[in-house]
């Protein structure tokens, strides 16, 4: 199975307070038989927010972490179908990162990304783990 890899899962896999924290953990050694796949563009993001959350110190255990994923550099036309769907969808909280994530997972059949972002379930993905529901 392919499962892409968010930026939001990465970070509660990495930071001990997240509040996915024993979640992504408890899930990441079968998500390690699976076939990993990431954009640059959420590799940006998570270095960035490692080093604002945790410190530089954390940024080569992260490397480490990310040794078997293939990283898809994200080209003008992924970019811009990114674009596309960002100014079509007019959201505050939805990010390029994320739409740009949606075009890369649909152009290469990947339906579930390993992340705590309800942005991908909203999108049409499986999330995994799966996050539980509002009862509210």
């Amino acid at each position: 199975m392919k499962v892409f890899l968010d930026t939001a899962g990465i970070l509660a896999l990495m930071d001990k307070d997240d509040d996915f924290h024993p979640q992504a953990s408890a899930c990441w050694s079968s998500l390690l038989k699976e076939e990993l796949y990431t954009t640059n563009y959420v590799l940006v993001e998570v270095i960035a927010l490692t080093q604002n959350r945790l410190g530089i110190k954390f940024v080569p255990s992260l490397v480490a972490l990310l040794q078997r994923v293939e990283i898809e550099w994200v080209d003008n036309n992924l970019h811009m179908a990114g674009m596309n769907r960002l100014l079509l969808e007019a959201r505050r909280r939805l990010s390029l990162v994320d739409c740009v994530s949606f075009e890369f997972m649909t152009r290469e059949e990947i339906s579930s990304a390993f992340t705590f972002d309800r942005h991908f379930e909203e999108a049409g993905f499986l999330q995994y783990p799966p996050l539980p529901q509002n009862n509210e």
